[in-house]
């Protein structure tokens, strides 16, 4: 099956300086969901997910009835709307409730020969279960169990914060909320095939940190990835790793350093989570988006009473652009994605309109380098790109409105590092404030400052075990 382009037209008010056909995700919608009101033939539709122990997300929305004349407009924008929640809420079964030609694109969609075979094929993975589309009425899709917990914040005490990135691993012994002693070390995990290597680092550095204290309370690990019930689902840091290998002997890693450590209480968490916990505790307020733009897009969220949501937040999958000729995702094979759009891939995709020929031997990182060389030194194109991806922001921010309750967002990443994080910041702020003055009344933007950011990561990671 090929996916048809919507014909729904819209029409921004701000275009990135670098893009010039950019189509919002969420402007597509307000149109699509307006002119389904004007035409008369609206019907319901709802939407459930179904992850974990049994929690389910519902989402209930208007769609074109069937065999009005509108059923490829209603595939593209049911097709991305499930897209979106997927990778932001999570789950392994999704219940179509409405017309049921919908429901049929959407099975097929998302078959093992699909265009989105390779979500399925994830999702089942992280909830180890068979993906599954079931097809109703709007009335017989369940309702919305959620089940948000009051993780962190729990500062009493001996503990260890660990905060494990791809490039470099963090530790942090810290008692009653201070640390006393951290350290940086440089670690390949992305690169080693052998799961003993990360095992005995995370452990070294562990029993680091435990040295400099009279003795453990709880661990809290902040790492990149997909955690159930302190498991490794999905993760990079062991992408290496041969998948007989990854499920004998990384699945359960933490709870084997756990029982190393003689079974003191631990807790992991999505490190975009815990960066939006750092945030929340830092700011001393909830209802915290954080965004990390670095070699991927990381996504976190804490809620309006300070519980992380057990919401998957990878918005490196999200749709930002339904412009169906932009660019692909190497990975998923989709196109329009929010890796593409929030990262060093979406300086180094800016760059030829830009004016700024990067070298192909080059990594992503020193590719992004030179162009945050150029921008220091005061290259135009170079701030256009970084205006371009502010642009982007601000509407993708109105987009994940629809999905999270905001009240702060933070923008953090090396793509933010020096002038470019200003820059994005001001333009995403012109653009909420120009098309979305209700939300720009709601959503504050900040950019926190490296130093903050690594030590308040390291003590929030370290408040979120609770000491029974």
């Amino acid at each position: 099956m090929k996916m048809k382009p919507s014909k729904i037209n819209v029409n921004p008010l701000y275009t990135p300086i670098m893009d010039k056909h950019f189509k919002p995700a969420i402007l597509h919608n307000h149109a699509f969901l307006k002119v389904v009101k004007e035409s008369g033939r609206g019907v319901s539709l709802c939407i459930a997910l179904e992850r974990n122990d049994g929690l389910v997300s519902t989402y209930n929305t208007e769609v074109f009835a069937e065999n009005s004349g509108m059923d490829d407009e209603n595939f593209f924008y049911v097709e991305r709307l499930i897209k979106s929640l997927l990778w932001i809420r999570g789950g392994w079964k999704v219940t179509v409730g409405g017309p049921r030609n919908i429901g049929e694109y959407i099975q097929k969609a998302y078959s093992e020969s699909g265009i989105r075979a390779f979500d399925a094929k994830f999702m089942s993975r992280v909830f180890e279960k068979p993906f599954t589309v079931i097809i109703t009425d709007a009335d017989s899709v369940p309702d919305s169990k959620e089940d948000p917990k009051p993780i962190g914040r729990h500062l009493e005490g001996y503990r260890i914060g660990f905060d494990a990135g791809g490039s470099d691993r963090k530790v942090a012994a810290v008692i009653d909320g201070n640390a006393v002693y951290s350290e940086e070390v440089i670690w390949h995990p992305k690169t080693e095939s052998n799961p003993e290597y990360h095992y005995e680092e995370i452990l070294k550095a562990i029993k680091t940190a435990a040295s400099h204290l009279p003795h453990v309370d709880a661990i809290g690990v902040s790492s990149a990835g997909i955690y159930i019930s302190n498991r490794v689902m999905v993760a990079s840091l062991f992408i290496k790793i041969p998948d007989e290998l990854f499920d004998k002997k990384v699945k359960n890693i933490f709870l084997d350093i756990q029982k190393e450590m003689g079974g003191v209480p631990i807790e992991v968490a999505n490190d975009g989570d815990v960066t939006a916990l750092a945030g929340a505790m830092d700011l001393n307020d909830n209802g915290v988006l954080g965004i990390a733009m670095g070699t991927s897009e990381a996504g976190g969220y804490v809620d309006n009473h300070g519980n992380l949501t057990g919401w998957l937040n990878e918005l490196a999958f999200v749709p930002a652009d339904f412009n169906m000729e932009s660019m692909v995702d190497e990975w998923s094979g989709d196109f329009g994605c929010g890796v593409k759009y929030f990262s060093q891939d979406a300086v180094i995709k800016l760059a030829p309109q830009a004016g700024i020929i990067l070298d192909k031997s080059l990594t992503p990182a020193e590719k992004l380098k030179i162009v945050q060389k150029h921008l220091e030194e005061g290259h135009e194109g170079a701030k256009g790109i970084f205006e371009s991806i502010g642009c982007y922001l601000g509407y993708s921010l109105a987009y994940y409105a629809e999905f999270y309750d905001i009240k702060h967002v933070l923008i953090l990443g090396r793509v933010t590092s020096g002038e470019g994080g200003n820059l994005i910041q001001k333009k995403a702020e012109e653009v909420l404030n120009g098309e979305f003055p209700q939300l720009a009344k709601k959503i504050k933007l900040h950019l926190p400052d490296e130093s903050t950011r690594r030590v308040g990561q390291a003590i929030a990671a370290a408040s979120l075990p609770e000491i029974r």
